[in-house]
């Protein structure tokens, strides 16, 4: 995939530089976009890199249990089979790539487009967030004097860069487990679409499936919920389960190396308050669940069902009219460390890359040039 067409970058190499620029192996410092420039210095870094720092891992992992764990088991796991957030993104994305290139880039693969998302929502009657209609805004600073602090903004619909929307406000359930001054704070739901397999064939909502769904609890003073605990959720009761972060791997500098400064694991789960405010969350039961799964599974089958996994970020607003909204898609898609029925995601895999490894091997009989 290295260096073939990417359904949102020039090639499967910049998607992942500019993916991996804002994420580092806890405790080192260095962002992995500095290692997967070329072939050699990524087949460098899985190499030598991958098995030091599992090697250190289960080391790490034996002295926090005082040698109860142990350390051969653990370094299998993290060299040969790993089951951390990491490895099941990169996965992930690593489906997306190929499943793209070889289907010719299917139409689903335009919603990770903004603004192609929000259009088509609103066509195919998905809950989108909604939007101004309008050419442009403009922007301006209440002091500023001689055309200083004045900004223009020509809107999306309108054939602009910017998509304009008024802010959406965190419904009651959710404020009531959020700090003030927190971010509007989201539920990321992933679904897989068998539809998928084929794409020459018609999808039935039938074969789309929501695997997980996380809460993404919002810090204190945060701009966004990408600062934030993430509360597993029980997609069959809608119960809140326990929090953790991955927050430690996106931890960058050099100094992140000294003693004390980053951690190098997060918490298995057992954050059951919001630290911003000690406010229970685990317990609580996110209302309506079984419906926000069926809208994420209908919009999965209304917008994309030729994509194999979609994340959503679905919001619990407080506007009476639209009380739940899809903000935007993710394709190649980030569980956010949420539980998931393994042998259903993983069977649907190993159906998948059975089928693009037939494609892969009829691209190469027949010589076939990816543009």
């Amino acid at each position: 995939l290295y260096n073939k067409p990417h359904y949102r970058k020039l090639s499967y190499k910049q998607d992942i530089v500019d993916n991996f620029a804002n994420v580092a192996i806890p405790g080192t410092g260095l962002p992995l976009s500095l290692f997967v420039w070329n072939k050699p210095l990524a087949l460098g870094l899985v190499c030598t890199a991958s098995p030091i720092c599992s090697f250190i891992a289960s080391i790490h992992l034996w002295l926090k249990t005082r040698g109860k764990s142990s350390i051969s088991n653990e370094y299998a796991i993290r060299l040969l089979a790993p089951d951390d957030w990491f490895s099941y993104w990169r996965l992930n994305c690593r489906v997306a790539g190929m499943h793209a290139l070889l289907n010719d880039i299917p139409a689903g693969y335009e919603m990770e487009n903004k603004w192609t998302f929000l259009e088509e929502g609103s066509k195919c009657d998905v809950p989108v967030s909604p939007y101004l209609d309008c050419p442009a805004i403009v922007v301006k600073h209440r002091n500023e004097e001689g055309g200083l602090g004045i900004h223009f903004y020509r809107n999306a619909t309108d054939g602009g860069d910017w998509i304009i929307q008024e802010r959406i406000l965190n419904g009651d359930w959710v404020t009531q487990h959020l700090p003030q001054n927190a971010p509007l704070s989201t539920f990321r739901v992933i679904t897989q679409s068998r539809g998928a397999l084929d794409v020459s064939k018609k999808c039935a909502v039938e074969d789309v499936t929501a695997l997980s769904c996380v809460f993404r609890a919002g810090r204190m003073g945060a701009l966004t919920d990408h600062d934030s605990i993430l509360f597993d959720v029980d997609v069959k009761t809608g119960k809140v389960l326990g929090g953790t972060t991955n927050a430690h791997w996106y931890r960058l500098g050099l100094h992140e190396v000294l003693p004390g400064r980053c951690p190098w694991r997060s918490s298995d789960h057992d954050i059951t308050h919001h630290p911003d405010g000690d406010i229970p969350v685990s317990g609580s039961v996110v209302p309506n669940i079984r419906e926000m799964l069926h809208l994420v599974e209908t919009s999965h089958w209304k917008l994309c069902p030729d994509v194999p996994l979609v994340g959503w970020d679905v919001v619990l607003s407080a506007d009476e009219k639209l009380p739940v909204c899809l903000l935007e898609v993710n394709l190649s898609c980030n569980f956010f460390r949420g539980s998931f029925d393994r042998k259903v995601y993983l069977d649907f895999l190993e159906d998948m890359v059975g089928r693009l490894q037939e494609m892969r091997l009829m691209a190469d009989r027949d010589g076939k040039k990816f543009k």
